[in-house]
């Protein structure tokens, strides 16, 4: 496992700064399902995903899904990328979980098929290289709470309502949540919220630990937008590459023995000295000054 992890580590390709991009380049995305925008100025290596479903509440249709899929694609392959945020277009909404009116329309073999693309759209936020935060501005329910679970941080409105609610409509989650959910809180209390389908608000959330951090909401219905914002620009000015190596063997290190969670994080380690970001953070520390990191 080790090995394969080892050849599995390589270190990103520099990242450097080119003309920064926007939401509103491109008038043929306003009719997209999903759209990304990525902020310019002092915010730019920041990247935003935007879900705008409004007539089924950012509803997992297969063209939601389809398109999200699309967009991690193409940005896990773009350097400029540093923090990635998942917000929505739709005020009150996160995301409303599955299409159960499309659902309806499948076989019960489209369904099963349906299911495993779902669980792989998770796992490929989970597995994104960079930190993603989810903004929970509204309701987060099901898979719209299982997508947000796949995210590194989240953070919500106080009043957002968030639940894995599937055995309520006679399913149980299926897009990673029976997984994700304990590995958050814990078995026992993991357990207790999907058996009873129960409902947390943003504050409940939080004092749970199943949200970062919970903000009262504003009149426009964006205050976890702004704060996951904010909390993207504290992880922005810090070395991109320790950063992403970070993540990795936090993820890694989780789902192993701790002895092995220490080779891990040591394989980890080794991938970031060679690095000019790390000898940039040794410099500035000696010359008590701001650090300059460039992502290489």
């Amino acid at each position: 496992m080790l090995r394969a992890l080892t050849s599995a580590l390589r270190l990103p390709s520099p990242w450097r700064p080119r003309e920064a991009r926007g939401c509103a380049a491109n008038p043929a995305a306003a009719n997209r399902e999903i759209q990304v925008c990525a902020l310019a100025g002092p915010d730019q290596g920041i990247t935003e995903i935007l879900m705008n479903r409004p007539s089924a509440r950012n509803a997992l249709g297969n063209v939601f899904v389809s398109e999200l899929l699309e967009a991690l694609a193409q940005l896990r392959e773009d350097r400029q990328v540093r923090v990635l945020i998942f917000r929505s277009g739709v005020k009150g909404v996160f995301c409303a979980g599955a299409d159960l009116k499309e659902r309806e329309q499948m076989s019960e073999a489209e369904v099963g098929v349906f299911v495993q693309r779902l669980r792989g759209l998770m796992n490929e936020i989970a597995a994104f290289p960079v930190p993603t935060i989810a903004a929970m501005d509204g309701f987060a329910l099901g898979g719209g709470l299982e997508l947000a679970l796949a995210c590194d941080l989240r953070v919500a409105a106080s009043s957002a309502v968030m639940g894995l609610i599937e055995t309520t409509r006679g399913l149980l989650p299926g897009a990673g949540g029976t997984q994700r959910l304990p590995r958050c809180l814990g078995v026992a209390l993991a357990k207790e919220l999907i058996f009873t389908g129960r409902r947390l608000s943003g504050a409940q959330a939080q004092a749970l630990g199943l949200v970062n951090h919970a903000v009262a909401q504003n009149e426009e219905g964006n205050a976890a937008y702004h704060r996951a914002r904010a909390l993207a620009q504290e992880i922005l000015p810090q070395a991109p590459i320790a950063v992403r190596l970070g993540k990795v063997a936090i993820d890694r290190g989780t789902e192993v023995d701790i002895a092995s969670g220490m080779a891990i994080e040591g394989i980890c380690y080794a991938q970031n000295i060679p690095t000019r970001d790390r000898l940039e953070g040794m410099a500035a520390f000696r010359e008590k000054r701001p650090p300059r990191f460039v992502g290489e």
